[in-house]
């Protein structure tokens, strides 16, 4: 069966325009309802719990230490290994991915009813264990979903796969808060969160009906080296690619100006005098819908385009939304200037976010997905993170918000230029890792399986 062929779209895909029926084949449907159960955790310990605790009398002080909880994510990649190494007992007939699913997933409901019943005004402690637990339940369901989600996209599919993805990712954290405060208002939090855990079975139930991903590959042939292959493999293996330090420099380097500009972002409108209707109306409004066009657009531009050139694109467009910050602190309160400035960054973030992270799949071994995958995630965050919570706050006390916002832009430029090189010297071809190359039973995967 000759490639054309498989991807030649079927039955009433023909119908649909050009642009829509990469969106409507199967395995991105799947990714978009595995993204819904993946958004909703972190509601949970979100804004839903932030609200449950004000509405309790707790202080203002133990309301922000909760926040904490959201640590678990960034250290999910000290146990992604399990994921990939260890078989469950009996489920595994399922698959691994599909098995992991399942357990995860009762993991999540678990830990999001065990918090329903807490009483925080009686023991706050507990509370916060509690909340901690979800992150952790969460985390773990994050690193199932996300190796599920790369290892069931063929290479053509990762860039609409990771946008219908985020598409559920956003659906899935904005519909369990607004259920859980609607809910609440009504029949009280422990029901409103006993409501909100079914959240979990989208992923769960599309697992079932998917089934295991035919490109998953196990780590190491069944044995006692198992274990030890999904726990050092994944660091050996990407290492010993051409250009790896490189790779793992533009991993780090390239969200630095974005993760330092969103940080002191409510601040800065804060002290330009917007009001909280007028955040609500251009912030929110315009930048959720803007976000939302930006995913469709970064899931059609690597579709049209290819990675290299989408994910450059995207990175010069995030660069460029720093910029329009400073011009906005430089202008002064001006609510068009407001709604084209979170438009601007709220679409170049869309777009950013799936290429960049369609990019960040492909380079995964599909023998370690999990692993390198959340160690991929996590070192993509991990410096803007550091340097946010140690610097910016004192960088815009120190130069202002219009300097500041220039900084940003500056320091988004490495990013841009050192990918500018690994395209021109070919080492983002030679970084991409098996779940990004077209192997053996692609095609067969592909939209006549879909019929």
């Amino acid at each position: 069966m000759n490639e054309a062929v498989a991807e030649a779209p079927l039955g009433w895909r023909s119908r649909l325009p050009e642009g829509i029926r990469p969106y409507v084949e199967k395995a991105p449907i799947a990714a978009f309802f595995v993204g819904v159960s993946s958004g909703f955790p972190f509601a949970m310990i979100g804004a839903t719990l932030t609200t449950r605790l004000a509405q309790e009398g707790i202080t203002k002080s133990t309301v922000t230490a909760f926040t904490l909880a959201f640590l678990v994510y960034n250290f999910k990649f000290l146990w992604a290994w399990i994921i990939d190494g260890v078989r469950i007992p009996v489920l595994h007939r399922l698959g691994q991915r599909v098995s992991w699913l399942l357990v995860a997933g009762v993991m999540v409901m678990a830990a999001v009813t065990n918090l329903a019943f807490q009483d925080p005004s009686a023991n706050i402690f507990q509370t916060a264990v509690a909340a901690i637990l979800v992150g952790f339940a969460g985390a773990t369901f994050d690193i199932v979903i996300d190796a599920y989600r790369i290892e069931l996209l063929e290479p053509r599919q990762l860039g609409v796969g990771s946008g219908m993805s985020q598409y559920g990712w956003r659906i899935g954290s904005v519909s369990a808060g607004a259920l859980a405060l609607v809910l609440a208002a009504r029949v009280g939090w422990e029901a409103a969160y006993l409501a909100c855990a079914a959240f979990a079975l989208p992923a769960m139930l599309t697992g079932l009906i998917v089934g295991e991903p035919k490109r998953h590959r196990e780590p190491a042939p069944k044995g006692e080296g198992r274990t030890l292959a999904a726990i050092v493999g994944p660091f050996a293996e990407f290492f010993q690619r051409k250009g790896a330090l490189i790779v793992l420099l533009f991993i780090l380097l390239h969200k630095i100006g974005d993760t330092l500009g969103q940080l002191v972002l409510r601040l800065l409108l804060n002290d330009m005098g917007y009001t909280n209707d007028e955040i609500a109306a251009w912030d929110v409004g315009v930048g959720f819908w803007a976000y939302l066009i930006g995913i469709f657009v970064g899931g059609w531009l690597y579709a049209q385009i290819g990675m290299k050139r989408s994910v450059l694109i995207a990175l010069v467009l995030m660069g460029v939304s720093n910029a329009s910050y400073a011009i906005l602190a430089g202008a002064g309160h001006s609510n068009m200037g407001l709604a084209f400035t979170q438009g601007f960054e709220n679409f170049a973030s869309g777009i950013g976010g799936v290429v960049v992270v369609a990019y960040f799949s492909a380079l995964t071994d599909l023998r370690f997905t999990a692993s390198q995958y959340a160690l991929i995630s996590a070192a993509a965050s991990i410096v803007g993170r550091v340097l946010t919570g140690t610097t910016a706050g004192a960088m815009v006390e120190g130069i202002g918000y219009v300097n500041f916002y220039w900084l940003t832009t500056v320091a988004a430029v490495p990013g841009i230029l050192l990918f500018w090189w690994m395209m021109r010297s070919g080492l983002v071809d030679a970084s991409v890792g098996t779940a990004g190359k077209v192997g053996e039973g692609d095609a067969r995967n592909g939209e006549q399986k879909d019929r």
